[in-house]
């Protein structure tokens, strides 16, 4: 039985301040969840976000990094830099590094391996445009992006990673795929890992629903059978409308 994994992009928000007040709000309301909690905050919330969850159930995540161990790359940040602060999970991928920084399959893919090389859990975003969507490439462009995604990883690799279909026309817009419409494409994510590396390590890939997640829809989402929880964003930064989220089975 696959657990559900709820993660909170905070993209950029939140000064060190507000993140500590936020988890301070937001922890007693999550304490009793048995599904995991991800908070993926700025840079420089890291540091503040680890200390202040200790003794509690919530893990911290980056929201990017870069592949390489180190070198000319001025502003960013490697695996290696996370790892050593304890951080335990990055975004990879996500559709706006895509579209305003370059990210492209290959550097999504470069970033994977570094990520287990060094310890993190990537939390890995797929999902088509509009535009796509309208074309009827809706399962071409996801099963596409993750088969790319997941080139030259190891089955056990495979089996820990956490994909996010998050479809770009839903993000930010207030729109939501229907629980039906997410279930499907879900399901076409996990039948491709099922193709190339198996059914039982299809069956055990957590693979989220992101896009306008909020509490009144999330029941909804999440109890659909092949929807593991969610990559949520605005919804996120209010501790109380999130907590809801998380708290979606109770």
């Amino acid at each position: 039985m696959r657990k559900k994994v709820i993660a909170g992009n905070w993209k950029m928000n939140m000064l060190p301040n507000e993140a500590i007040k936020f988890i301070e709000d937001f922890a007693p309301l999550v304490k009793d969840t048995e599904n995991e909690v991800i908070l993926c905050v700025p840079y420089t919330d890291l540091f503040y976000a680890l200390l202040n969850v200790q003794d509690t159930n919530i893990k911290i995540g980056a929201q990017n990094m870069h592949f390489e161990k180190s070198g000319a790359y001025t502003g960013e940040v490697s695996a290696q830099m996370l790892k050593s602060i304890n951080v335990e999970y990055v975004i990879i991928g996500h559709s706006e590094r895509r579209q305003y920084f370059n990210e492209t399959d290959e550097t999504v893919n470069k970033k994977i391996k570094a990520a287990f090389e060094n310890g993190l859990k990537p939390i890995v975003c797929v999902g088509e445009t509009l535009e796509e969507r309208e074309a009827g490439k809706t399962i071409e462009i996801i099963t596409n992006q993750t088969q790319k995604a997941l080139e030259g990883l190891t089955n056990e690799q495979v089996e820990s990673i956490i994909i996010a279909y998050e479809p770009i026309w839903a993000i930010g817009t207030g729109k939501t795929a229907t629980s039906e419409d997410a279930e499907n494409s879900i399901k076409a994510i996990r039948d491709k890992i099922s193709q190339i590396y198996g059914q039982n390590v299809s069956k055990r890939v957590i693979i989220q629903y992101g896009g306008s997640v909020k509490s009144s829809n999330a029941k909804e989402l999440f109890e659909m059978p092949d929807i593991d929880g969610g990559l949520v964003g605005g919804a996120s930064l209010k501790p109380e409308e999130f907590a809801k989220i998380v708290n979606f089975d109770k």
